[in-house]
């Protein structure tokens, strides 16, 4: 088993998950003394990074006493763990606003599918994350208040899980959920230097919104540590075995660093990045070739179902006229590109039937996870939708691929940019089912570096 974690008495009572973990099922520490001290960290930082929205004080420290009064701690894998939500799925007792003046104010009556799942495993839900109007831009701020990059508060953490994401690179909960529609936990993951999955089609409960998106978009997972991921996704997908990451067998990995279009202009060191999570991998004693992906009209079909993807939700919307200017002007974009028919299933069954030739010969691929570092920290939803469009299209566009056929992808740090001294990123991916090949592959990438 590939694991980089010393004893889990060695960490402090904000470590990794899975040593939190390990110490209340040991009795060293309570649920309430882990979630107080986190509490303690969000009231301290949140205010510069915007991460959260909401912030579950009371209800978090009450849930964490009924957890320390059962009698089964020694048997939940995540026994006291401070989780933070994304807003657009629903917390029994919180609204689920999706980043949107536009949604109920009503607070939800039941837990979500994967809410419930971390809940049963021990998990304390301390709050709700930032995320852009509807998930649908890859820069996060919401209700005036913008949410920065821990690593370079002057930055985007990206988007749409950019709380998520801000809120495990600062500290303040070990691991988050997230959900990805076209790259929404891949990209922030990059863009904060953390570790991201988001899991092939049916791995994990989505319902997201009204149709997750015409099924791209999944639940998934954001941490610290590839090991603690794989914890958090386990628990997700009901699957105790994704939590044992193991060394996978000698994978034959393609080294893919193009672009998906002519139109996207790389950073170097995007690129280099990705090259050095190939070398690695190799290192590892991995066969890894450098190829060329079969993208086709991919790039196409992704830049049709952008507009597209919250139709549905808008439909459901109870004050539609509180959209924000750039939403209301993508969808009704959306609504066009749907009456000329241009969105058609042929362009995914196209676009799968190449990449499953090309793993014909591959396992794994490694792309970079973005084209540049991310865009600065600001109120882009009082921005015109051209310049969000350009500012998301600019640096994230590698992930969406992954969502178009539903299938596993993970962004892995891979150092620090020598420019703009922001985080590196290499995106890996692979087909259906191969969620546990590339966690494993992932945590042998973080134990070289």
């Amino acid at each position: 088993m590939v694991s980089s974690h010393p004893p889990a008495d060695d960490y402090p009572i904000g470590g990794p998950a899975a040593a939190v973990a390990a110490r209340v099922r040991a009795g060293t520490i309570t649920p309430t003394d882990v979630v107080s001290e986190a509490l303690a960290r969000i009231a301290s930082e949140n205010r510069k990074i915007n991460a959260f929205t909401v912030v579950r004080a009371e209800r978090a420290r009450t849930e964490a006493a009924q957890l320390a009064a059962r009698d089964d701690l020694d048997e939940l894998p995540l026994a006291g763990v401070p989780v933070a939500i994304k807003q657009n799925i629903a917390v029994t007792g919180e609204p689920t606003r999706a980043g949107s003046a536009a949604t109920s104010t009503a607070p939800e009556q039941a837990d979500h599918a994967v809410v419930a799942r971390l809940r049963a495993a021990g998990a304390i839900v301390v709050g709700l994350t930032a995320m852009p109007e509807l998930g649908l831009w890859a820069c996060t701020d919401e209700d005036g208040k913008v949410t920065r990059n821990p690593r370079d508060v002057g930055r985007t953490p990206g988007g749409s899980s950019g709380g998520a994401a801000a809120a495990v690179a600062a500290g303040l909960v070990p691991i988050a959920h997230g959900t990805d529609g076209l790259g929404s936990i891949r990209v922030p993951a990059a863009a904060c230097g953390v570790f991201g999955i988001k899991p092939g089609r049916q791995v994990v409960p989505s319902a997201i919104g009204a149709d997750s998106w015409g099924g791209m978009a999944e639940n998934g997972i954001l941490a610290t540590t590839v090991s603690d991921a794989a914890l958090g996704l386990s628990v997700l997908a009901g699957r105790s075995d994704l939590a044992e990451v193991r060394a996978p067998h000698r994978l034959r990995v393609g080294l893919a660093v193009a672009p998906p279009s002519r139109l996207v202009r790389m950073d170097r060191h995007w690129t280099a990045a990705a090259r050095t999570a190939g070398a690695r991998a190799a290192a590892a004693g991995h066969l890894v070739e450098p190829v060329e992906l079969p993208y086709g009209d991919a790039a196409l079909s992704m830049l049709l179902r952008w507009p597209s993807v919250g139709l549905s939700d808008a439909q459901r919307l109870p004050n539609p006229a509180a959209l924000q200017r750039r939403t209301r002007r993508h969808l009704a974009l959306g609504k066009l590109i749907h009456r000329l028919g241009l969105v058609r299933p042929q362009q995914v069954d196209r676009t799968e039937a190449r990449l499953l030739d090309f793993f014909e010969n591959f396992d794994v691929v490694i792309t970079p996870t973005l084209a540049a570092q991310p865009p600065k920290a600001r109120r882009w939803s009082g921005r015109g939708w051209g310049a969000n469009v350009y500012a998301s299209l600019r640096y994230a566009s590698f992930t969406g691929l992954w969502n178009l056929v539903g299938w596993p992808a993970a962004s892995v740090p891979m150092g620090v940019h020598p420019e703009a001294h922001t985080p590196l990123a290499a995106q890996l991916a692979g087909p259906p089912g191969s969620e546990a090949t590339l966690l494993g592959l992932a945590a042998q990438l973080e134990l070289s570096s």
